[in-house]
């Protein structure tokens, strides 16, 4: 009877790997504490008998996340009249606009699945695919900086049979469709509503300090490229966006769904806004959401609370709304799109798990 390497058991009953939630043959794995196997790159790693650990990076997001939280908080509670007007003002907003916020807040999961599928050749089960994105917007609330959603998607993909290394490119590619789609919008919207985006006034210093911390991000992402691994993942990213484009379904539905999760998201925000009576026009609304919730993605706190709640209130502020109208806003788009849905997206995220879905 031949002896599994590395800790690595076969598996039984001849179900596949992939199914088991192992990696795929040719793709190298390590054992971690107690047996369990992850992939190379992950948290863990064997160096003969002592297993240590690969990176510290979700901790790290989650310390960020924690102050990020902790800043957030004490900003709502120093103005908490605003907050409190604003919420009061959304419960007499007009029901009509806010079904509309409630329709288009369902309907982006949809898109999402749809970019999903865009994303790898091969076909995806539909139901699943939309319950899967559904749960994962959840598990998204949860953790830092996109972990949740990632992890979410990454463990349905692989459980569909594709590899682990073509399941990561898969989520590359669909990030880079949506990062692509928001920068049109924000550019086309900043043409058709000159003066929309104003910055805020800062002092010679604060624009010194902001200019050489630009500067950094830019030189260590440009050494980043300059690395094998970022490298290499790069052209895999490459070869897939090929592949995807080879097909004309899929490349309808990567970028259609991409940009129709951006315009819902942005429709949503509108909704709210004219439910209370918010005196911007539709086209700055979405300007302002879409510029906000870009900036937002620079502090990893989970799901954007906190971080996307006080650039939305700040960049609707800036753009002439009153700050209860502004507070009323975030609130209703956060509640329909975070809070209502947290829990039943919790409870399927359980549901799809003791099912194997993922």
């Amino acid at each position: 009877m031949r002896e599994p390497v590395s800790g690595v058991r076969e598996p039984m009953g001849g179900l596949s790997e992939s199914a088991c939630g192992l990696p795929e043959r040719g793709t190298e794995a390590v054992a971690g504490p107690g047996g369990a196997v992850s992939p190379a790159g992950g948290r863990w790693a064997v160096v003969g008998r002592r297993v240590v650990g690969r990176d510290g990076r979700v901790g790290r997001h989650a310390g960020l996340s924690l102050v990020v939280l902790v800043c957030a908080g004490f900003l709502a509670h120093r103005h908490w009249p605003v907050i409190a007007a604003g919420a009061d003002r959304l419960a007499h907003a007009d029901r009509g606009w806010l079904l509309v916020a409630a329709v288009a807040t369902l309907a982006t999961w949809v898109c999402s699945a749809l970019a999903q599928q865009g994303a790898v050749p091969e076909p995806l089960p539909a139901g699943r695919l939309v319950a899967v994105q559904f749960a994962a917007a959840s598990a998204n609330h949860v953790l830092p900086s996109g972990l949740g959603a990632g992890a979410v998607n990454l463990r349905f993909l692989t459980r569909c049979g594709l590899p682990l290394a073509r399941s990561a490119t898969a989520l590359a590619v669909k990030a880079c469709a949506g990062t692509v789609v928001r920068g049109c919008l924000i550019g086309g919207l900043a043409l058709a509503c000159p003066g929309a985006l104003r910055l805020p006034r800062l002092t010679a210093n604060a624009w010194t300090v902001a200019a050489w911390a630009a500067g950094a991000v830019v030189a260590a992402f440009a050494a980043a490229l300059f690395a094998g691994p970022l490298r290499r993942a790069l052209r895999r990213v490459l070869l897939d966006v090929r592949a995807v484009h080879e097909l004309p379904a899929r490349a309808a539905a990567l970028w259609g769904g991409s940009l129709a999760f951006a315009a819902l998201h942005a429709t949503v925000v509108i909704a709210v806004a004219q439910a209370i009576g918010l005196p911007l026009s539709p086209a700055r609304v979405a300007l302002v959401y879409l510029a906000a919730s870009s900036a937002a993605v620079l502090l990893p706190t989970p799901g954007g609370i906190g971080s996307l709640d006080a650039a939305l209130a700040l960049a609707l502020t800036l753009a002439g709304a009153p700050g209860e109208a502004a507070a009323s806003t975030v609130i209703g788009y956060r509640l329909l799109t975070v809070w209502l849905p947290l829990l039943p997206g919790l409870v399927a995220l359980g549901v799809l798990i003791r099912r194997r879905v993922l």
